[in-house]
């Protein structure tokens, strides 16, 4: 995810816009998501929605998280090719990884018996650390073949969960690690494993687009989509704000017609 940037008119010179509009879409499409669930939790929505167990809402919320993840990896392909320093690259982690405690500090108040230890941002931390460390000393190994390798050794994290599994990694010290035979009781999890896949994938895809079709990335978009780009520079700062304003305008709603 980028650091934000002006919302002036110009476009800025090192923007990527389709990258950009298509983390807007993905931004979009959790609000939504999450907008249903608060629906849900308060009552809203009838007839009830199972968010843990419906396919329709379960699907989804892998679609969203894929997304995410893809757009980091694109991104760190991205930062790669144009000679990101270590400086930027703490400063955005160091902003991900403090958002991703307050969300922990959040949920603890308002689900402590479910709240999250190792969600989306707290995955994004992790791998982001893990793709900045990893994919640079592949590449002056393997050459051109990082990115076949960087395809394989996604599918292989992707799949890791399946093979790898114990029962020691069942607890919150370890289930970061995706390792589980069952899944934690929490309003969130984003695992390293197998999610480390989806990014590691984003990255061979970005290095890929950026070597052979560099305009899907980098290409500006229509006005009409303009707003997107926009949205997905900003996606961090929308991410921890949305639900704060969600919840707040439904619990303000709520106290409204009660009345």
């Amino acid at each position: 995810m980028p650091v934000p940037s002006s919302t002036s008119s110009p476009r800025p010179a090192n923007r990527f816009d389709r990258l950009d509009a298509l983390r807007g879409v993905a931004i979009l499409w959790m609000a939504g998501f999450h907008f249903s669930f608060d629906l849900n939790h308060y009552g809203l929505l009838t007839p009830v929605q199972h968010f843990l167990s419906d396919p329709f809402w379960t699907l989804q919320r892998t679609g969203i998280v894929s997304l995410f993840l893809l757009c980091a990896g694109l991104g760190q392909a991205v930062a790669l090719e144009v000679g990101q320093g270590w400086r930027r690259f703490w400063r955005r982690w160091a902003q991900v990884a403090g958002c991703a405690v307050l969300v922990s500090a959040g949920s603890a108040m308002m689900f402590p018996q479910s709240w999250i230890s190792f969600g989306v941002l707290h995955g994004i931390a992790a791998m982001l650390l893990i793709t900045r460390l990893a994919v640079p000393a592949l590449q002056r190994a393997t050459g051109a073949a990082a990115i076949p390798l960087l395809f394989v050794l996604g599918g292989l994290a992707w799949f890791a969960p399946v093979w790898l599994q114990h029962p020691f990694f069942n607890s919150r010290w370890w289930n970061w690690t995706g390792l589980v035979t069952r899944l934690p009781y929490t309003e969130d999890y984003v695992p390293v494993l197998p999610w480390l896949g989806v990014m590691l994938a984003g990255v061979a895809l970005g290095l890929l687009l950026l070597r052979h079709r560099r305009g899907w990335l980098a290409g500006t978009v229509p006005g009409v989509l303009q707003p997107l780009a926009r949205l997905g520079r900003w996606s961090l700062t929308f991410y921890m704000l949305h639900q704060p304003v969600l919840i707040g305008g439904l619990l303000a709603w709520l106290a409204f017609v009660r009345v």
